[in-house]
């Protein structure tokens, strides 16, 4: 009776003996080299989607890959669970968020076994656990302690209804809270930074040390960082002793300046109003307070600005110039205020047309006339013309001699700008690391010792969703005495963002279990940096720039060495789904409701209905639940589906009939190891024969293929198609008894086995082994396998293929045409013919021409 694949049978009992026996912990022996394994950490959500599978089946295939070549592997798995999700959950399901968290933890768990993952539980966190964010909160008092992390005003967004602070996120695109849907105002509160910007030269030249990342990732926090190099310039005010500080870096169009515009909640915007501009300059700001910051400096967006009635001094031509508010400058980047240069700048052109003001060439092209009209704004380098000394000098040297002139008469300096901000770390939630700071009348803010960390959260809450945060509200919990001076103080009510947990959690695998520091320098030391990180491109610029700056942080502070936590990094594509779209009504119709898939209508409208592929989601209806495809083909299917439809970096679409497609070839190797007599390929003595010799050399052209596959961009789908090829050729082969058959279908497995775990775990103990799989050195290439005794030679005449000859690989040009010319393909066609020339490419063809 033949042998079933069943995987209901085998995966739950393998997944029970690893775990038994320990084989996914974490080995010590200090005489391996290391590697560390990493993928981003979840959000414990409760269901593990498809965007899940694949990003940790490719972290734990390259675990389990480097697991047999040798490395001792650290591959940890741990929970990103603070956040407001959690506490939206409490609100709307009566259920404290702890209690939510750790069931969608615990469900969670048990799905990544399902799949095989092999995490080292025994170094599992959690960020919302006391455990992790004791250290979370010391972390931050080491910033603190260094001069990183302190208090400012800031501008946030206030929903005026629940009297809450609101992340950008939970903003629409209308400018209305998440919640309330009251417009949300732009509020001025003081808030909790961390000084970014301190290394901010650091986090783009080191970019250059990442050569294991995607170019585009560093792209993109290079334009993140945005280093400009350029000129400070100060205008001074008319009928004040204060001037209005710009930062430009284009400072050789410095005379064609003919306004400054302010943010309308600069500090200077009140002082320099005029009394009868003051209800104007008033309105319009309380307008603007209620756009986002999207809507006031998107391109596609207007640009609206009012004067204010005062006036500045452009220091270099010595002209008088009105001073106006505008909605696309903002106070919290650069100086908070910009100057007008209407001739040379796309925006300040359209401006100064809209409210009529002047605009003055400063630069023209090299062959340019400068009294020729302007129609629009000339932004390229030229010649500087109406420029006083500067005349006919070109832009780049121009730029070198306005600044010079500019620090001589004391106007400003020459000046490297980023655009990178302080990072704003304070949230008024309950469910996040409250910041360790006593807030002391007399000492001001003051660190929370050591001793008596973690400053845990209070469960006794109530969780409406309005008004303060849930802790302000808990007079016990806040009101405590001085650390350093005993006066009656008060603790600080803010939790920190959940990037501040993100942005370490990868230092505390090493040590997991330590409580007494966060981690041990040596530990750190010896598995950092990260070997291999993986995940989602939508974290390619906040998450890993923070961690890299934790990780320069950190090294300053003498905690450890390294400087980039992550040495190469993979950022896995989406998994897409079949989608049925409304084109017209936008809406999105689920595929059981529809009649007719080949020719799809909408049920409710009648229209003809759009399919395309997209990231799968709950709101499209083309969601694929993973336990749904291990429930039917089995977990080892769901990735080798997942690992062979695309390359990694790319979107996958799913489709039914691939995963079908991998069921079969699981099936087609479980047939063939099983219906092999284990023990029948005892090696005989002499040597291999022909069929054997070429048996073995697509063996090893397999292992070479896969190997080369498993390096650098791990082409794992390519890889996949080799372990096709392989599984072909023994399948065809005759000598089922030999030994050569016998190192293929063990090959087979152990190339397999970080792909397909369970499926090669089974079939190499049916082959009599009682050791794991996961154990065996992953195969290595005979390199002598792979020289062949005879080469392929085809045969052409004029051109066309005759058919082919074998020859002697080491046969030379010579050998190869006389083996050619005595074919029965070529003397078909050449026999009484006179030969006018014959064409030798050794190893590939002999071409003969023909009179």
């Amino acid at each position: 009776m033949e042998s079933r694949y069943t995987p209901a049978d085998i995966e739950p009992k393998w997944q029970q003996v690893w775990m038994q026996q320990g084989l996914n912990q974490t080995s010590e022996d200090s005489s391996k080299e290391k590697f560390y394994a990493l993928s981003m950490f979840p959000y414990p959500s409760g269901d593990l989607h498809m965007g899940h599978v694949r990003n940790y089946t490719i972290v734990d295939v390259i675990a389990r890959l480097k697991r047999m070549q040798g490395y001792r592997v650290l591959n940890p798995m741990g929970w990103d669970a603070f956040g407001l999700p959690a506490e939206n959950a409490a609100i709307e399901r009566n259920i404290h968020p702890a209690k939510w968290t750790q069931q969608n933890i615990s469900q969670m768990r048990d799905q990544f076994n399902q799949l095989g993952i092999s995490f080292d539980w025994e170094r599992e966190i959690a960020t919302c656990s006391p455990d992790y964010y004791r250290w979370t909160q010391w972390i931050f008092l080491e910033f603190f302690k260094a001069g990183l992390a302190y208090q400012k005003d800031a501008t946030v967004n206030w929903d005026p209804i629940d009297q809450t602070v609101l992340a950008n996120e939970q903003v629409d695109a209308d400018g209305k809270s998440w919640r309330s849907g009251a417009i949300v105002e732009r509020k001025q509160l003081r808030q909790w930074f961390l000084k970014i910007t301190d290394y901010a030269e650091q986090l783009l030249t080191d970019l250059d040390q990442l050569t294991g990342w995607p170019e585009r990732v560093k792209l993109m926090q290079a334009n993140w960082i945005g280093k400009s190099v350029g000129a400070y310039l100060e205008f001074p005010i008319v009928g004040m002793a204060e001037n209005v500080a710009v930062f430009t870096t284009r400072p050789d169009t410095v005379y064609g300046v003919t306004y400054v515009v302010l943010a309308p909640d600069h500090p200077l915007t009140q002082r320099v109003t005029t009394p009868d501009r003051q209800a104007a300059v008033d309105a319009f700001a309380q307008e603007v307070s209620t756009q986002t910051e999207l809507e006031r400096t998107a391109e596609d967006k207007p640009k609206r600005g009012i004067p204010t009635g005062g006036t500045a001094i452009n220091p270099f031509t010595g002209e008088e110039i009105p001073i106006w508010i505008a909605n696309y400058v903002l106070v919290e980047y650069g100086t908070g205020a910009v100057m007008g240069v209407p001739a040379h700048d796309v925006r300040d052109f359209v401006f100064a047309q809209q409210n009529e003001l002047a605009i003055v060439p400063v630069i023209i092209p090299e062959d340019g006339d400068a009294a020729a009209p302007l129609t629009a704004a000339y932004t390229e380098s030229g010649v500087l013309v109406n420029s006083a000394e500067f005349d006919g000098m070109p832009s780049p040297a121009a730029k070198q001699a306005v600044i010079q002139k500019a620090e001589k008469a004391g106007w400003g300096n020459a000046r490297i700008q980023y655009r990178l901000r302080d990072w704003l770390i304070s949230r008024q939630r309950y469910w996040g690391a409250p910041i360790p700071i006593v807030h002391c009348p007399n000492c001001g803010a003051v660190a929370v010792p050591d001793a008596e960390l973690p400053v845990k959260l209070p469960e006794d809450v109530e969780f409406s969703g309005r008004g303060a945060s849930p802790l302000a509200k808990l007079d016990a919990w806040v009101n405590v005495l001085c650390p350093t001076c005993g006066t009656p103080a008060k603790r600080e009510t803010d939790t920190m963002d959940t990037f501040m947990d993100s942005s370490w959690y990868f230092l505390r695998y090493p040590d997991a279990k330590n409580d007494h520091a966060a981690f041990d320098r040596t530990k750190i030391n010896d598995w950092m940096p990260v070997d291999q990180y993986v995940g989602g491109i939508e974290h390619a610029i906040l998450h890993l720039l923070y961690s890299r700056f934790f990780t320069k942080v950190l090294r300053d502070r003498n905690l450890l060495n390294v400087s980039e936590p992550f040495q190469r990094l993979l950022t896995q594509g989406m998994v897409q789904g079949k989608t049925y779209k409304n084109s017209r009504t936008g809406k999105y119709v689920i595929a059981t409701q529809i009649k007719d898939l080949t020719t799809p209508i909408d049920p409710e409208t009648g229209d003809q209905l759009e399919v395309v592929y997209e990231k799968m989601s709950k709101s499209k209806y083309n969601g694929v639940a993973p336990g749904d495809v291990i429930k039917k083909y089995g977990a080892d299917t769901a990735r080798m589906f997942i690992l062979f439809k695309a390359p990694p970096e790319k979107d996958l679409e799913w489709e039914d009939a691939d995963v079908e497609g991998q069921f079969r070839f699981l099936n087609r190797v479980w047939r063939l190891v099983t219906e092999f007599a284990p023990g029948s390929g005892a090696r005989s003595q002499g040597s291999l024969s022909k069929p054997e010799k070429e048996l073995r050399r697509s063996i090893h052209i397999a292992i070479k293929e896969v190997t080369e596959d498993l390096q650098g961009d791990y082409q794992f789908n390519t890889a996949v198609s080799e372990m096709m090829k392989l599984s072909n050729a023994l399948s065809d082969a005759t000598l089922k008894d030999s030994p050569v058959y016998a190192e293929g279908i063990e090959t087979l497995l152990r190339l397999l086995a970080p792909f397909a775990p369970h499926i090669a775990e089974e079939l190499w103990h049916q082959l009599g082994h009682t050791d794991s799989i996961h154990t065996q050195p992953f195969p290595i290439l005979d390199s002598s396998a792979l020289v062949a005794d005879e080469m392929t030679i085809v045969i052409q005449v004029m051109g066309k293929t005759r058919g082919t000859i074998q020859v002697p690989a080491q046969a030379d040009k010579d050998a190869i045409e006389q083996a050619a010319r005595n074919s029965d393909a070529a003397r078909r066609h050449i026999d009484g013919k006179a030969i006018k020339k014959v064409i030798v490419v050794p190893g590939k063809l002999v071409n003969f021409v023909v009179g």
